[in-house]
């Protein structure tokens, strides 16, 4: 039930990004949500028992589910380091090309030397106690915890500078985050404690683990969702500012135009009508060069001057489109433990 309800859930954020995206030439996060969304729907019991089928019945369809969520994990990663300019070296190592390579083949490796048996939908449940699949299990948990940890760090340091509605998103993240980060510790306990013979302290951390899952992926995939909709916010409220703007410094602007015609007396004004910024540039940059322009004797009052340094402020402040967005990750495990 759980699987199926975080496969749905993966897709809703697809679709989500799809929309609140397009239009962005930068597509790392969606391409890495549809990579794990499509990890997540093999970790579906029906749909994974078809799939391993196909694929000769021998749980092949675990090692394909859990490259996908490993894969997805890096560009994630990847997408984040491009995001903004806080690049620890420790978060550059862990979302390398490298890390992701040295996690697959040893997982791989792990796997291929397991036992694996006839298709079964509870894989690590009906073979952890086999040395070769607690391996396996403790390499891509691992590899997961540290992409998720690195976008745990990451997510906080977003936290911490965003202001009003954009500290929403990276809070999500954090959460799902360190969420993520303790859903790999159980697992990884669960393996271990499993491969001992220690069934009551599997079965305990076991406790956690839906728990886990469900908190991880509501929160980060929130997160993720919240990020285009904080920024069309954000940017809506500024080009609102920005309008206001326009229209108190437009008298002013008019003045000067009078006594120093610039650009705006072409037809060049009525072409930026559908870009505020731009026009509230042309007026303060109109209105500055009748201001020190000798041949013409332009005038401005106390509040004038205040109004136009506060436009220009604006146009200089941190409200600037193109800040860098958050993004952390998705950890989870399908086909393992309960």
């Amino acid at each position: 039930m759980i699987q199926t309800f975080v496969a749905a859930l993966m897709w809703v954020l697809v679709a989500g990004l799809l929309i609140l995206r397009r239009g962005r030439t930068d597509r790392s996060i969606t391409y890495a949500a549809l990579t794990i969304a499509i990890a997540m729907t093999l970790n579906v019991d029906a749909i994974y028992v078809i799939v391993d089928r196909v694929l000769g019945a021998t749980n092949l369809a675990t090692l394909l589910s859990d490259g996908l969520l490993m894969i997805g994990l890096f560009f994630l990663g990847r997408a984040t380091m491009k995001a903004g300019e806080y690049r620890p070296r420790l978060v550059r190592a862990a979302v390398g090309r490298s890390a992701l390579f040295i996690a697959l083949l040893c997982a791989a490796v792990a796997f291929m030397l397991t036992d694996r048996g006839p298709t079964t939908v509870n894989f690590m449940i009906d073979l952890g106690d086999q040395p070769w699949a607690a391996a396996y299990s403790i390499i891509v948990f691992t590899y997961c915890g540290i992409i998720v940890a690195a976008m745990l760090t990451l997510a906080t340091r977003q936290l911490r500078l965003g202001k009003g509605i954009q500290r929403i998103p990276p809070a999500l993240l954090l959460i799902g985050s360190a969420s993520g980060v303790a859903l790999c510790v159980v697992v990884i306990v669960m393996d271990v404690a499993h491969i001992s013979g220690n069934l009551e302290l599997m079965d305990a951390f076991g406790a956690a683990y839906g728990a886990l899952s469900l908190l991880a992926f509501v929160f980060l995939c929130a997160g993720f969702a919240g990020q285009p909709v904080a920024r069309y916010v954000r940017d809506h409220a500024r080009r609102v500012q920005t309008d206001e703007m326009v229209k108190e410094l437009e008298p002013l602007w008019r003045r000067a135009t009078l006594l120093r015609p610039g650009l705006s007396g072409t037809n060049s004004l009525g072409l930026s009508m559908d870009d505020p910024e731009g026009r509230l540039h042309r007026e303060i940059v109109e209105i500055r060069d009748a201001m020190i322009d000798p041949r013409v004797s332009f005038e401005v009052t106390g509040t004038e001057r205040a109004l136009l340094e506060r436009a220009e402020e604006h146009l200089l402040g941190t409200g600037a489109r193109g800040t860098p967005e958050p993004v952390p990750d998705h950890p989870a495990h399908g086909q393992g433990h309960p």
